[in-house]
């Protein structure tokens, strides 16, 4: 089992990296991660390509499926559950379709060690003037930032990273019921609430040429999705006695 020596708290980390569809790429992010010298799970939800079949031959990984779709989120908990199970309290998370560096991994792990229990979010650099960037992560990334503020959670500059540092025990108690990708934005909000520190740190990122990048953005649905839980969140907040 991995530990990092980073002076400070002793972290017992793995990597989780949920799927859907990525068999492009997820071979080479498996790739990058090993290295890092911990346990890698996989969680496939769902996927209709080759995923299944790349998966299938990659050795050296703890694989969990879900038959059909079930969302990010979801993928997550199954995640943070098994890797709970066999004795890990913190999880980094990225993304399977190569945009981020595994090597940026030190940054997370480096931040949370000098720190109490605390997430700690990825903050993607020069999203704004790299070329190859969509406009919908850029919008929607700021869309996402302005809200999950006023819903109560943390100022971020980037709340929709999934390259992210979990604390498994206090993470899995936050009751977040979001389970698609709007679990991402909940969980700060819930963090916050529940007094769990949220830092951030710069990550680099990479974003395949058009036509190669592999996205499940669905602007009317998760729109709609990403108002509901906001409006949940808000109305929450409202009507939140205070924690003492």
């Amino acid at each position: 089992m991995n530990m990092d020596r980073t002076p400070g708290r002793t972290l017992r980390w793995a990597i989780i990296i949920p799927v859907y569809n990525h068999g492009a790429m997820i071979g080479d992010v498996i790739r990058d991660c090993r290295p890092l010298g911990t346990t890698i799970f996989v969680i496939d939800d769902g996927s209709t390509d080759n995923t299944g079949a790349v998966l299938a031959r990659t050795r050296d990984i703890v694989l969990l499926r879900h038959p059909e779709n079930r969302g990010k989120g979801a993928a997550l908990l199954t995640g943070f559950a098994a890797a709970r199970q066999q004795g890990f309290d913190t999880a980094i998370t990225l993304d399977g379709d190569g945009q981020h560096l595994p090597r940026d991994c030190s940054r997370l792990l480096a931040a949370a060690a000098q720190a109490p229990p605390c997430l700690v979010v990825g903050r993607r650099q020069r999203m704004e003037a790299r070329a190859g960037v969509p406009w919908t992560s850029r919008f929607g990334r700021d869309f996402s930032n302005f809200w999950v503020r006023v819903s109560g959670g943390p100022r971020l500059g980037d709340s929709q990273s999934g390259f992210r540092l979990y604390p498994l025990p206090q993470v899995l108690e936050l009751g977040v019921r979001s389970r698609r990708y709007q679990f991402e934005v909940e969980v700060l909000v819930r963090a916050r609430q529940h007094r769990l520190p949220v830092l951030e740190v710069p990550v680099r990122v990479i974003y395949q040429p058009r036509g190669e990048r592999v996205s499940h953005f669905r602007p009317w649905v998760d729109f709609f999705r990403n108002s509901w839980t906001f409006t949940r969140l808000i109305t929450a907040r409202i009507f939140r006695r205070p924690r003492p």
